[in-house]
């Protein structure tokens, strides 16, 4: 199995805004190439960030899942896509299920493995005598371009409770179509996956959603449900910039209609300030549910209640996060509608998160489902 070389501890906060000054000057290279290289990635590593879900018995240095998620967003702040691709660095939790000695392969060379994974659509794998042969093609794989070990969907059986398999493959068994070509999360890079006629073997897959074979507290905490929060904090990053954008130029030149500049408009200071209290108010109850989940992990159990709370929270941020940026773009004036203001690319990041199956409209459906007693409506809730 490919591996990265270890690397040294997570680097103190110094360290990150030295990445986010390089971010800030290279986030338009990235858009070109459509990915963030893996010499950027690497830079990501150095962070701890792709060790922060990796088990401590084989040297992770797993963080409370509120602190990963400050991380991601304020990467996203710079630049949404790269927090897009760092925001995996807590999916890597998804090879918990895997068998003790396929996880100690994998983690061989160290704790920092950069995984991506492409899931859906499902692909028929017919059973071998060691396990399925795999092939066929899955999309958006974010991040498979500077991945280490990469997972695509195969169909579960009777032993999964139908629940779908995960296949973990090498890089140099997947081809990577670049076919990813988009207005928003241009940079993530989630290009489609083919595999062609590879034996994999049935150590090597995992159900998504099982039971971890590792019994550690960042185990225990919903894997779905963590990767549906990584995600939707990238829209609260990209909002934070279009809010910082906002306020930064609002006492800027005055309009070319020789009209009062923007910060002498009662109804721009009134609506950026609402977006802020918006968007806080949001923000709060996503980290509040965070951690509260986190303390009921390390103390016992997390129940359903706290585990819909935590869906409810991410679906509710991004789709907020969606909201203000369209806002400020709405009070910007017409200087915002040509294609090179950095509003447009904001609002076109924005309105990627909250399109994903994690954060869809149907979650609020399942969350009031669960507060109310009841099963959740939408699959893989927890």
């Amino acid at each position: 199995m490919t591996q990265t070389t270890q690397a040294p501890a997570a680097e103190p906060a110094a360290t990150l805004d030295a990445v986010l000054d390089e971010l800030a000057e290279r986030r338009e290279e990235f858009q070109r190439l459509r990915y963030v290289p893996r010499d950027f990635v690497d830079r990501l590593v150095r962070l701890g960030l792709y060790r922060a879900s990796a088990p401590q018995r084989f040297g992770g240095e797993p963080m409370p899942p509120a602190d990963f998620l400050r991380l991601v967003e304020r990467i996203s702040a710079v630049d949404g896509s790269t927090g897009w691709v760092a925001s995996f660095g807590a999916q890597v939790s998804y090879l918990g299920p895997l068998p003790v000695d396929t996880l100690a392969e994998i983690y061989a060379d160290g704790p920092d493995v950069v995984f991506a994974g492409a899931l859906f659509p499902v692909q028929p794998a017919p059973p071998t005598e060691r396990g399925f042969r795999v092939n066929g093609r899955w999309k958006f794989a974010s991040g498979c371009m500077a991945a280490d070990v990469l997972c695509v969907g195969i169909p579960g059986d009777d032993s999964t409770a139908g629940k779908p398999r995960g296949a973990v493959l090498r890089p140099r068994d997947v081809e990577i179509i670049q076919d990813w070509d988009v207005v928003g999360m241009r940079a993530t890079g989630s290009f489609d996956l083919a595999v062609h006629e590879v034996d994999v073997d049935r150590d090597w897959t995992f159900i998504r959603g099982g039971e971890p074979s590792i019994d550690e507290p960042i185990y225990r905490y919903p894997t779905i449900t963590y990767a549906a929060q990584a995600l939707s904090v990238v829209s609260a990053g990209v909002a934070r910039a279009a809010l910082d954008f906002a306020t930064g130029t609002g006492g800027g030149r005055a309009s070319v209609t020789g009209a009062p500049k923007l910060a002498d408009r009662p109804y721009y200071r009134a609506q950026v300030a609402e977006a802020e209290a918006t968007l806080r108010s949001a923000r709060a109850y996503f980290y509040e549910a965070a951690e509260e989940a986190w303390q009921s992990v390390l103390h016992g159990e997390l129940d359903d209640g706290k585990n819909a709370h935590l869906r409810l929270s991410a679906a509710h941020l991004a789709r907020t996060s969606a909201a203000v940026v369209s806002a400020i773009v709405s009070i910007s004036g017409t200087a915002a509608i040509y294609s090179d203001h950095p509003l447009q690319a904001l609002l076109a990041d924005a309105q990627v998160p909250q399109q994903h199956a994690f954060l869809s409209p149907t979650i609020y459906d399942s969350a009031g489902a669960v507060l109310m007693g009841m099963a959740p409506t939408s699959p893989a809730f927890r």
